[in-house]
């Protein structure tokens, strides 16, 4: 087929927006009513883009819909042809219509376990779960050899620790959620940074307290800003991300650690430090637990909080929190009035998986490592207007656009099948990061390069003016 007769029975791709989604319906559409044939060799992208009045990047991204829904396939060195959707056609109509549902979802920086370990783990601890099956199961402060567990890798870390300081939660969010119920009120002051962590960011919304932020440059924290706002707000208590900040990657350098301990213990107020993403040390050792940084005595009021959603899975709900034995107890027996104790089984996983960190670990760094690798290199290449600073650590880029069009470039490229947040989401004051995106490194290679590629496609095609409030579900 030509590529001028093609063009005549397809829609102008000015008509619609996103005009490779547009095209791939119609061309979809033709094949379904017989109006092209099948097997039938499309034309080449080049001639097919002079035709149309396009873009060559919209035409590739109409060949890579239509193979991906299965209405065309290539062989190498011999072009595209038109081609049904294995199984029912509607199959591949549907994949057309629904891309949000088979979107690359750059929402979330998570990634899961390898199935052996998992596999592993689950035959390992067979014969204590039917132990566990004779006692009534439940467990407000954590099971206890997971207490002890955790303990001891705090101990290992530099920070003596005994369990009667450690309560397992279902997960960070849960151990966060948790402490701003005991130790806050509405209207209470709450110092957190800016960017941070959205569902954190969140949670105090929710409890009604008074967020005052701290910024977190693309140089780190201002330490002096932080020991003002501390003198001056007297918070109930600080939230921070100091290990590979989420969203900027930061590590926040150990001579200012205790500087803000010094000065959370002049204004009295609680230190909340969230080390969800301390272990995830890509091009530095791992970082002591911020609270070792205190004089001797002086980590009475820091509460720790860590999980395993980033090192291991999402899915194993296994969070905890590292808190004076007092404050632990306090803390277990409000958890008792929503939850009666965590999963057992997850908690005997966490037990067997923590054991075999240093066999499990080290592969997932470098599996990180050459992820975050090709999605350099491949917005380098695609987008070279774009510009970050490569994180030490975590799970993401922070990324400068340049100019403020996150949100409508996040409202464009979910149509192109790709689901990203602006900054904005994670800003603790409204109305700015819009010049910014966070993009996990989390996912294979190839799909971090196809997700660039789609994003370069939505730019291409020119984003909305006004895009639309598409919140997602969650972000992670």
């Amino acid at each position: 087929m030509g590529s001028r007769q093609l063009a005549a029975m397809l829609p102008d791709p000015a008509g619609a927006r996103p005009a490779y989604r547009h095209l791939a319906q119609a061309i979809s559409a033709l094949i379904l009513d017989g109006r092209i044939a099948l097997h039938v060799k499309l034309p080449a992208e080049r001639e097919l883009a002079t035709a149309l009045r396009t873009s060559r990047t919209t035409v590739t991204a109409v060949y890579d819909l239509l193979r991906e829904s299965g209405y065309a396939r290539s062989r190498q060195g011999s072009g595209t042809w038109t081609s049904l959707p294995d199984g029912h056609a509607l199959t591949g109509v549907g994949r057309l219509l629904g891309a949000q549902d088979t979107a690359i979802d750059l929402a979330r920086a998570a990634s899961g376990m390898p199935e052996q370990a998992l596999l592993d783990a689950l035959a390992e601890i067979t014969p204590h779960l039917v132990e566990h099956v004779h006692t009534p199961g439940y467990h407000p402060y954590g099971l206890p050899e997971l207490r002890a567990a955790i303990a001891e890798r705090f101990t290992a870390r530099g920070l003596p620790t005994v369990p009667e300081q450690i309560l397992v939660t279902s997960g960070a969010q849960h151990a966060l959620t948790l402490v701003l119920g005991l130790l806050c009120g509405p209207g209470d002051r709450v110092v957190v940074e800016n960017p941070s962590y959205p569902n954190a960011l969140e949670a105090m919304r929710r409890a009604r307290l008074r967020a005052v932020s701290v910024p977190v440059t693309d140089a780190g924290w201002d330490i002096e800003i932080i020991e003002s706002t501390l003198r001056q707000v007297v918070p109930q208590l600080a939230y921070f991300i100091p290990d590979f900040h989420n969203p900027t990657g930061l590590l926040m350098p150990e001579a200012d650690r205790g500087r803000v301990l010094r000065a959370a213990g002049r204004s009295g107020s609680w230190l909340v430090i969230d080390e969800t993403l301390t272990d995830l040390a890509l091009d530095v050792p791992a970082p002591p637990p911020f609270a070792s940084h205190a004089a001797p005595g002086g980590t009475g009021q820091v509460i720790t909080i860590g999980s395993m959603s980033k090192t291991h899975w999402g899915g194993l709900r296994i969070g905890w929190l590292r808190a004076p034995a007092r404050l632990v107890t306090e803390l277990a027996g409000q958890r008792v009035a929503a939850d009666m104790g965590g999963s057992v089984l997850d908690q005997l996983l966490a037990v067997a998986l923590l054991a075999r960190a240093g066999e499990l670990l080290p592969p997932r760094l470098e599996r990180m490592r050459e992820q975050r690798a090709a999605l350099t290199t491949a917005l380098a290449e695609h987008l070279p207007g774009w510009a970050w600073r490569l994180p030490p650590g975590g799970l993401s880029l922070w990324v400068d656009l340049a100019e403020p069009i996150a949100s409508a470039l996040a409202d464009r490229a979910l149509d192109h099948g790709v689901r990203i947040e602006s900054g904005a989401v994670f800003a603790a004051d409204p109305g700015i990061f819009e010049q910014r995106l966070r993009i996990p490194f989390t996912m294979p290679a190839d799909t971090l390069r196809e997700a660039v590629h789609r994003m370069a496609a939505a730019l291409a095609d020119g984003l909305p003016a006004h895009p639309a409030s598409r919140r997602p579900h969650w972000v992670a």
